[in-house]
């Protein structure tokens, strides 16, 4: 890269991608990244029931498990601006016997909380490490246990933390912090497709906000110094019935 290209580069404005920006913990960490000066891209479903809205939030409706379309947005955002920070968000959980599940559901699984991830940051590393970025795998409690009754969920989101600790290896040297969060059952609509859901007791959940403040933390930490592994639990772990 040429002077002239390098400067023009540097003139860019640095930006955040985040997956599944339309609500809960992915449209949280959203709101606590713009409140912190930054403009975000927020990819998702679908945005018509997101109420919150900013110049610095930018919705872009997908579906993520098109590769081939998000290949091409994000070449379109590099293009345009610099990415110094990519927040791995989305994903879906199906629950019970494993026997129960359909191939389908187990390959939207792996795609969206396995394959999409590792995609994202295939395509943006080399953009982060420049930057000397942030990367934010939203992984989960499940990582780190045994998952009866969800066993492809739980695996699947063990390979997003196994993939963190080993990225955060690799990458440390060029100044990227590579971030794991795992958050304990969580109030928002995650568990729409479980037969059970979050007790209302506030010491038996966490809050969708309460993960983004982790996020914001990291990101205010002086230079020099990682949060590489996150756990959020809350003090009891009680669950609540969901009628379906």
């Amino acid at each position: 890269m040429n002077q002239m290209q390098e400067t023009s580069y540097k003139e860019k404005k640095q930006i955040a991608i985040v997956t599944g920006a339309s609500s809960g913990i992915g449209l949280e960490i959203s709101r606590q990244i713009v409140s912190l000066g930054y403009s975000v891209f927020g990819f998702g479903r679908d945005f018509t029931k997101t109420s919150y809205s900013s110049p610095q939030f930018h919705p872009i409706s997908m579906d993520l498990t098109n590769i081939h379309e998000l290949q091409e947005k994000i070449k379109e955002l590099k293009r345009e601006y610099r990415i110094f920070i990519l927040v791995n968000n989305a994903g879906i959980g199906y629950f019970g016997l494993h026997e129960e599940l359909n191939p389908l559901k187990i390959h939207e699984m792996v795609t969206l909380n396995v394959e999409v991830p590792f995609v994202l940051t295939q395509l943006l590393l080399r953009d982060l490490k420049r930057e000397a970025g942030f990367l934010f795998n939203i992984s989960s409690i499940t990582a780190k246990k045994n998952n009866p009754h969800g066993c492809a969920y739980g695996a699947t989101k063990a390979a997003l933390t196994s993939f963190s600790s080993s990225l955060f290896e690799e990458a440390r040297k060029y100044g990227v912090t590579v971030t794991a969060v795992h958050p304990d059952m969580t109030k928002s609509n995650f568990y729409r497709n479980a037969d059970f859901k979050e007790s209302e007791e506030t010491d038996c959940h966490i809050l969708a906000e309460e993960v983004a403040d982790f996020v914001s933390l990291t990101l205010k930490l002086r230079s020099g110094l990682c949060l590489s592994d996150v756990t959020i639990q809350p003090q009891k772990h009680r669950l609540a019935k969901r009628i379906l």
